[in-house]
């Protein structure tokens, strides 16, 4: 089975044969105990901070349809490699388009996309409140707003209602959370270390996303909730937003108020708040097991993956937009 690797230190990737060699170099340039990973199981790197690479290095990459991810100190994804796309197909990239263009079609999959990630969002909340929380008026509050969603005219007043959804959701999350304070959603940077896991966690989303769409012939560049736009795999957002709740948020509520990442594994002497290589590591760790945990699936009838049914997913979106069968999006029913 292929394995995701995770780079936290700036170093020096290579090829030596059919093995990859990482090579970590720490802050005065010297180097660390080298890795060496057999090609056949990787499947795609996440790299935070600097890489050295050379041109043939990548081709090999591409040739052995690995992808690599970038980090920068700050965390934020700054852009991807991804191997070159052999699975093609040119009937569903106009379906895909046609899909875009035409409004009603547009209008129908952007508000599955915020219906789904609403109802997930209610099923966090409703955990909770199934343990004790106080948080019946945002669960109120926040099913209101669903209501909505079907009477939008068009993506932006869909986006209003998602956004005012996030900000509702949002603002319990100190009721959730223990040990930390939120204060209220900022990126841009992140302002406390809940914004910074917030940001970092869906990042973390929004490649596995990535990865999933590459794995089949969708072609990311072409969104529907969000507007395609240049030098971003919007299709990705899209997705993303199905999946934030369940595979960021929920994690972020148990590793904090299990005390698995601490106020140490933050950095505050710049000017946002990072976490430090040991957050990073347990914060990773925690995101890598939580996609590989299973759950029985309603329609395939046996065990999944979260990381497949991210995938699943788009499979369901290929279906609907070669109209074999209406898209239905992914909502948590446990």
């Amino acid at each position: 089975m292929k394995k995701t690797y995770y780079l936290m230190n700036p170093g020096r990737l290579s090829r030596k044969d059919n093995t990859l060699r990482f090579t970590p170099v720490d802050e005065d340039g010297i180097e660390g105990q080298p890795r060496y990973l057999p090609v056949e199981n990787v499947e795609e790197f996440y790299c935070f901070g600097s890489l050295d690479a050379n041109s043939s290095l990548y081709n090999f990459l591409g040739k052995n349809q690995i992808g690599v991810h970038f980090f920068d100190y700050y965390e934020n994804y700054t852009g991807s490699f991804m191997p070159r796309e052999h699975l093609l197909s040119g009937k569903l990239l106009v379906n895909q388009v046609k899909h875009n263009l035409s409004k009603a079609k547009r209008m129908f999959l952007a508000k599955a996309f915020i219906a789904s990630a609403a109802h997930n969002i209610l099923k966090n909340l409703m955990y909770y409140r199934n343990r004790g929380k106080d948080l019946d008026e945002a669960i109120a509050d926040i099913k209101a707003l669903s209501q909505q969603i079907d009477t939008a005219q068009n993506i932006e007043s869909l986006m209003g209602i998602e956004g005012n959804i996030r900000q509702r959701y949002y603002s319990e999350f100190d009721t959730i959370i223990q040990h930390f304070s939120m204060e209220g959603r900022s990126k841009q940077p992140p302002l406390n270390e809940v914004n910074a896991l917030i940001s970092f966690g869906n990042m973390m989303c929004y490649s596995q996303c990535l990865r999933a769409i590459q794995q089949t012939q969708l072609n990311p560049t072409i969104s529907y909730l969000h507007s395609p736009g240049e030098r971003r795999y919007s299709l990705a957002l899209d997705l993303a937003e199905i999946f934030k709740p369940m595979l960021v948020d929920r994690l972020i509520f148990s590793m904090l108020n299990r005390r698995e990442i601490k106020a140490d594994d933050f950095d505050t002497k710049v000017n946002a708040i990072v976490l430090k290589e040991k957050g990073k590591k347990a914060f990773v760790a925690g995101f890598e097991q939580r996609l590989s945990e299973t759950i029985q699936h309603r329609s395939l009838g046996k065990s999944v993956s979260y990381r497949y049914l991210i995938r699943l997913e788009c499979y369901k979106l290929v279906k609907h937009l070669m109209q074999i069968e209406d898209y239905k999006p992914f909502k948590m029913w446990w």
